[in-house]
């Protein structure tokens, strides 16, 4: 029976005739009612019947107290009786002081969960990480751990978080008590591109990732250490996440000055440490221009190839002239016969 509620024992009498029906608790030998009248004090009990054949023990608002062993006794020779246990259960009740509280660690030390509860019967512990995450431990993760205590090892900042102690003994309702646990480590910064190339006049985004607790300042700087500002020509964001900060800086219309070296700074009380992205220029693409010649559907004549070719040359070579005027470059060819033509005539008028 829970505690709190009203329980009632019952005794069945046949032929009852001028006898006594009477209630006793059997541990302290403590007469409880004679028949119709209440012999004890405790305001709590009370006696009923039906036809004198049914007789009712009634004990308001139990108590723990209340658990054990009840008679109904017949006033005959030799006394008559019967005995009946009343089971009292009591839902769980976590005991703060024998409970962990909130916890602040440094990163690599140790550290002791534990959690005492009460009831009857006599309560499990369950314990849980707040939003179902995984408990980490020397053996990998798990979704939960039995038991009323169990320890971590070298702390890490993915143990950060809340933990539930879970009392359940199957008498509603169950209870938990919530252990913070928060984890203190100096900032680490991770940078995806450290060189970044881009063109004058195109805007570019720099990031850069963090991790601190305490939390973290986080700011850019360029060159000689100047903090950059929000403005019209640069826009710092921070999105942040637990110990987590995703760092980003927008560079619009980029200018000669805008290249050269920026520096991610993360900074708490426990160290500060900064990461280097290098911003270079890179050309503008051109397409390139297309060569037009009146003559690009001319073919080579009997006057323009060496006649002292076989006719198998002579068709290469004739092949080699098309392709280069579909590929633009008969003008480079074009000048290196020129060349050649005025240096054979500068020759001839020496001799």
């Amino acid at each position: 029976m829970p505690v709190g509620r009203e329980a009632t024992l019952v005794c069945v009498v046949d032929d009852l005739s001028s006898y006594k029906v009477a209630w006793l608790r059997v541990d302290t030998q403590t007469i409880l009612t004679i028949h119709s009248h209440v012999i004890t004090k405790n305001h709590r009990i009370g006696v009923s019947h039906s036809d004198h054949r049914t007789w009712y023990l009634h004990i308001k608002e139990i108590r723990e107290t209340d658990r054990g062993w009840y008679m109904c006794q017949i006033n005959t020779d030799p006394m008559k009786s019967q005995v009946g246990f009343l089971d009292v259960v009591v839902p769980p009740d976590i005991l703060d002081n024998e409970t962990s509280t909130d916890m602040v660690v440094r990163e690599n030390s140790n550290v002791a969960f534990k959690c005492a509860a009460r009831g009857s019967p006599p309560p499990t512990i369950t314990w849980r990480r707040e939003g179902g995450q995984k408990i980490q431990t020397g053996n990998g993760e798990v979704a939960c751990i039995d038991g009323p205590s169990f320890n971590i090892t070298k702390v890490n900042r993915l143990h950060m978080g809340a933990y539930l102690c879970i009392a359940s003994n199957g008498v509603p309702p169950s209870v938990s008590k919530r252990i913070s646990l928060i984890v203190h480590f100096p900032p680490m910064v991770w940078i995806p591109d450290q060189l970044v190339g881009v063109a004058e006049g195109q805007e570019i985004t720099l990031e850069c990732h963090s991790e601190a607790y305490p939390k973290s300042i986080n700011y850019w700087t360029k060159d000689k250490g100047d903090i950059i500002a929000h403005g019209a020509k640069y826009e710092p964001v921070l999105v942040d996440n637990a110990y987590k900060v995703h760092m980003k800086l927008t560079i619009r219309a980029v200018s000669e000055q805008d290249y050269g070296s920026y520096k991610c700074v993360a900074k708490n009380s426990l160290g500060d440490t900064d990461g280097t992205i290098k911003v270079y220029s890179l050309p503008h693409t051109t397409s390139r221009p297309k060569h037009k010649d009146k003559g690009r559907n001319r073919k080579y004549g009997p006057n323009d190839i060496d006649p002292g070719l076989s006719a198998k040359q002579r068709e290469l070579k004739q092949g080699r002239y098309d392709e280069d005027l579909d590929s633009g470059t008969i003008s480079t060819w074009t000048l290196s016969w020129s060349s050649a033509f005025l240096v054979l005539t500068a020759v001839l008028a020496l001799l």
